[in-house]
């Protein structure tokens, strides 16, 4: 499985992005579909996850009511819809892979997941 993600940019705050993660290869081996995103100086963390078959959603509390993730699987697409963006998401966004061979049945940690894109940034401006 291979992830290219794209869309970040510069945004004012309380503006829109959406983020896109382009999913390759095995995709029938993908379990959950991730969002992370790192800030300078900070830890990697979690923002938002999507079971790829089912589509179940969860979100980070800091996303919550702001991001929503959504996948196309006909596309193999995922996306991060974030509106009412703040500086504080200011950070580079990845998007990222667990497979049903590294699946431990949770999907919250960047430790869970076992194939990763590169980041795309996002920053936000006041």
């Amino acid at each position: 499985v291979q992830l290219q993600a794209s869309g970040g940019g510069l945004v004012q705050a309380g503006g829109s992005l959406r983020l896109s993660c382009v999913v390759s290869g095995r995709t029938a081996s993908v379990v959950f579909m991730g969002w992370f995103r790192q800030a300078p100086g900070k830890e990697r963390e979690f923002v938002a996850a999507i079971n790829w078959s089912d589509g179940f959603t969860k979100y980070a509390e800091s996303a919550k009511g702001r991001f929503t993730i959504a996948r196309d699987n006909a596309k193999n697409k995922v996306y991060l819809q974030m509106n009412g963006l703040k500086i504080e998401d200011t950070a580079s966004y990845s998007c990222a892979a667990v497979t049903e061979d590294y699946y431990s049945g949770s999907y919250s940690f960047d430790y869970e997941y076992n194939v990763w894109g590169q980041g795309t940034q996002v920053t936000v401006s006041s």
